[in-house]
């Protein structure tokens, strides 16, 4: 499945066309989902999301996809929060509710994880067809290690939304309980779909990690090689993308070439993850 999406964007490689960040959906949310020092995250996971398969334990069997309704053409436009929530419980209750929702999201930017889980435990009973409901709450439980209960509020959010916007929080999900063909059948839709830039990147890197993981190296390595042109002004998901090539080239026995590309990170960012170390270790 996923050569078949991969065959997608054979035609599209270059990831920062213009015209994808239209095929991305946009809702003007209140609150509109956090972004939590979004850079120094984005970092850190760069760590973490390729030494992440090192530390799951993989089933036995692993199981078929699920069986998905298809996504529309394009995303859903959704009324926002406030207007959900008052419409589903009222004026007043809807109100306070969304002070609840606003409440819940600084408590995830704190990082407060399980004050903002159990605000939105509260909500999804009450409002469990708001997408930001749901979106925050598959956020939580994901930063929460939380795999099942992430993935089913995110399988929520994209039935509900039609939208592709959390499909690599929600692959990763999936990569971490050695879920692989649900990991295909999700980069086979972002292919269709063909998102921003950003998104486009996060998909392959799960999807990548994912290979990796099941000892496809090769497999990976090519993925994240695909379309692969070092810009010259490289912003966070360039040097995402290039980190997680560089470990594949380290991991694969390719010295040199993982030595060059994390060098080159070091180059544009010398602060980014662990970057410094790991040209220092090949030297």
């Amino acid at each position: 499945m996923a050569r078949r999406g991969a065959g997608r964007l054979e035609r599209e490689e270059l990831e920062d066309r213009p015209e994808r960040s239209e095929r991305t959906a946009e809702r003007t949310t209140r609150p509109r989902r956090p972004e939590v020092e979004r850079s120094n995250r984005l970092r850190e996971e760069a760590v973490e999301a390729v030494s992440r398969g090192q530390a799951t334990r993989r089933p036995e069997r692993v199981p078929r996809a699920m069986d998905r309704p298809p996504l529309p053409p394009v995303p859903v436009r959704l009324p926002d929060a406030d207007v959900l929530l008052r419409r589903v419980l009222g004026d007043k209750a809807g109100g306070r509710a969304v002070g609840r929702l606003d409440e819940a999201a600084r408590a995830f930017t704190d990082e407060r994880f399980s004050d903002s889980r159990r605000i939105l435990n509260q909500l999804v009973e009450r409002a469990p067809q708001v997408p930001e409901v749901l979106e925050l709450l598959g956020l939580v439980h994901y930063r929460m290690g939380h795999w099942r209960a992430a993935a089913k509020r995110m399988e929520a959010f994209r039935e509900l939304t039609g939208s592709t916007e959390q499909h690599p929080v929600l692959a990763d999900c999936y990569r971490a309980q050695g879920r692989w063909n649900d990991v295909d059948a999700l980069w086979v839709e972002v292919c269709d779909a063909s998102p921003s830039a950003p998104l486009v990147t996060e998909s392959r890197l799960v999807t990548a990690g994912a290979l990796a993981d099941q000892g496809r190296l090769a497999e990976a390595v090519r993925l994240l090689e695909k379309g692969w042109k070092a810009p010259s002004r490289p912003r966070d998901h360039h040097l995402r993308r290039a980190y997680a090539l560089a470990d594949l080239y380290e991991r694969s026995g390719a010295t040199p070439r993982a030595r060059d590309l994390f060098a080159w990170i070091r180059g544009h960012d010398g602060g980014f993850a662990d970057v410094a170390d790991r040209v220092r270790s090949l030297a």
